[in-house]
Formats: structure tokens, sequence, C-alpha cells
């Protein structure tokens, strides 16, 4: 008895509703994805298998590096538009500085600086592209003029009269950084009676 002989169908699928679903997810995550902004003093910071998350406002971070002239360098970053606005203004009355509307409204979204106050006016003007690429040189920490004291004086005040609460400290540090750099802060930290402080680090895999 001759077999019968079943034709073969070909077999396809229509990938048009993935590609559209793969193509809808990336737009999503493209859209909602915050870009990161280049740091103006980009440091290598020390691992730690401990995590605690920083808040996004209400916190001051100083940041210690050597810029590309090979020098040790503080930088000072203020979390919360309105703290930010606040300490502007202080520092303005305090080293005789007058500080547009436009310039506090700038200077709130801006991210970490590294110069003297009388300077400030120009790192503000720039645009966010042209502020990482200047050679900032630094807040000024010596005895004679420490404006990183004032910078953390009028920005705690800021944050209590606001906030009606202490504003967090943290440090980032670079792993290479010399132990005196980082004790010269902590110092000044400590003349305000700040003696708890978060260290920020980089996260590493647990030991075993």
């Amino acid at each position: 008895m001759a077999k019968i002989k079943m034709k073969k169908k070909s077999t396809s699928t229509d990938m048009t509703a993935m590609c559209d679903v793969a193509f809808l997810l990336l737009t999503f995550f493209i859209l909602t994805a915050t870009a990161k902004v280049p740091e103006a003093l980009p440091v290598d910071m020390p691992a730690s298998t401990v995590e605690h998350k920083l808040p996004d406002s209400n916190l001051a971070i100083i940041t210690i590096g050597k810029g590309a002239d090979g020098k040790t360098k503080v930088f000072f970053d203020i979390k919360g538009r309105e703290i930010r606005k606040r300490t502007l203004e202080g520092m303005g009355a305090k080293f005789g500085v007058n500080f547009s509307e436009d310039d506090k409204a700038k200077f709130a979204l801006m991210d970490d600086f590294g110069v003297p106050v009388t300077s400030l006016k120009q790192i503000i003007d720039m645009k966010a592209a042209d502020r990482t690429k200047a050679n900032q040189p630094g807040i000024p920490t010596d005895s004679l003029d420490n404006q990183l004291k004032e910078w953390l004086l009028v920005s705690r005040r800021a944050a209590i009269d606001l906030e009606d609460k202490e504003l967090e400290i943290a440090i980032k540090g670079d792993a290479k950084e010399q132990y005196p750099q980082i004790k010269k802060i902590m110092d000044i930290l400590q003349d305000q009676k700040i003696n708890t402080f978060n260290l920020v680090t980089g996260t590493r895999g647990k030991d075993f």
C-alpha cells in the first residue's frame, strides 16, 4: 500500500510585534535615564563593601583630589537647591560679593566647584561643559583664608533655617591621597564640632 506523503507547510513567525516592543522599551529607558554629569574634580575613590545611600538633599560633599596640574585641590558641593541659594547669599554677604537672582538660580543647578568666593561668578556664568574643563584652583583651606570653613558654617546654618535639621557631611577623597590632606579636612570639621560624617567610597565584592 502506497504511503501518503504529507505536504510540508512552511513555518514563519511574524516578528513585527516583538520589534515594536523592543523599540518601545529602548525608547523608555533612553527617556527615563539620567545622564551622568562629568565631575569637575574626578577622584578614584577607595573601595568598600559597606553600602549606605547618601541623601539627595540636605548634604554637603567635600571632594579632595589632585587636579590636572598635580596639585591637591578641595571642591565643595551642596545638595538641595534652596540650601544652595541661601548659602550663596550668606557667603556673598560675608565676603562682600553681590550675587544676583540669576546667579543664585544658576548656582542652585550647579554641581561641585573649587574656586575662591571672589571668582565664583566667573564659574557660575560658564556653561556646564566649560565649567568641568576649567582649571579651578580649589577652595582655600589655609589658616589665613579658610573659605572651606566658612562654606561649611554658612551652609549648616542655611540647612537649619530651611529644613530645621543638621546638614549631613560627606568626604569624597582620592584613594591615593595622602593622609595629612584628609586629616586637615577632618580637623576643619572637628573645629565646628562635626564628629559624624560619611566617607564616600566605591563598591567592591566582599572578601571570603
